[in-house]
C-alpha cells in the first residue's frame, strides 16, 4: 500500500469520525480534481463553486456508503456529476430553451464532432452553450455515458438527448468558427 492510500485511509476515517481537519484536507486535496468537473458542468466558476460545495456535502453525510475496495476518485467523480446534474435541475429548470422538440431519429453520427486543436482551451466555448446542451454533450462525449442513461438521470427522452447532443455540436462548431476567425482578423 502507498503513503498516499494509507494518508486518504485515515482522512477517510476522521471524515467519518466528522473530523473537521479530515474534511478539509480531503476537500483540498481533491479541488483541483473536482473543480475541473464542476467547470465543465457549469456556466461560469460562481456555479462551479456551488456545484462542488454541494457535492462535497454529499460526501461528508454520505461517505458511510462508500466501498473502500473501489477508487474513491471515481465515486467522488460521480457524485460530482449528480451534483451538476441537480444543480441544473434546480437552477435552469424554467430556462428558456432548455429542451428542445427532439429531432426525427437523427442519429448523432451524422454531426461529426467539431475540430480541436490540443491548443484549443474548450472551457470558455462549452461554458456558452446552453445548460441542457452542455450537460448532455458533456455526458455523452467527455463521461462516456449512453443516450439512455442521459435520458434517465436528466428526465428527458432519449430522442431528446440525441437532439441535444447534435445542437450542441452544431453550436460548437459555430462557436470554433467564430472563434478562429476573430484570431485570423487579429494576426
Amino acid at each position: 500500500m502507498s503513503e498516499e492510500k494509507i494518508n486518504l485511509t485515515l482522512i477517510l476515517q476522521g471524515c467519518q469520525r466528522g473530523s473537521r481537519n479530515s474534511q478539509q484536507k480531503l476537500y483540498e486535496h481533491f479541488y483541483g480534481y473536482a473543480m475541473n468537473i464542476c467547470l465543465r458542468y457549469s456556466r461560469n466558476r460562481e456555479e462551479a463553486v456551488e456545484i462542488l460545495n454541494d457535492a462535497f456535502l454529499k460526501v461528508f453525510t454520505r461517505l458511510d456508503q462508500y466501498d473502500p475496495s473501489f477508487p474513491f476518485r471515481g465515486w467522488l467523480r460521480r457524485i460530482l456529476i449528480h451534483a451538476a446534474i441537480d444543480y441544473h435541475r434546480k437552477n435552469h429548470k424554467h430556462a428558456p430553451n432548455l429542451e428542445l422538440t427532439p429531432l426525427s431519429d437523427v442519429a448523432e453520427e451524422e454531426v461529426p464532432m467539431p475540430k480541436i486543436s490540443p491548443d484549443e482551451d474548450m472551457l470558455p466555448i462549452l461554458q456558452q452553450l446552453t445548460p441542457a446542451y452542455r450537460m448532455v454533450f458533456i455526458l455523452f462525449v467527455m463521461d462516456g455515458y449512453k443516450h439512455h442513461e442521459i435520458a434517465e438521470m436528466l428526465d428527458i427522452s432519449v430522442s431528446t438527448s440525441r437532439s441535444n447532443l447534435l445542437r450542441a455540436k452544431e453550436k460548437l462548431r459555430a462557436l470554433l468558427e467564430k472563434g478562429r476567425g476573430k484570431t485570423a482578423k487579429t494576426n
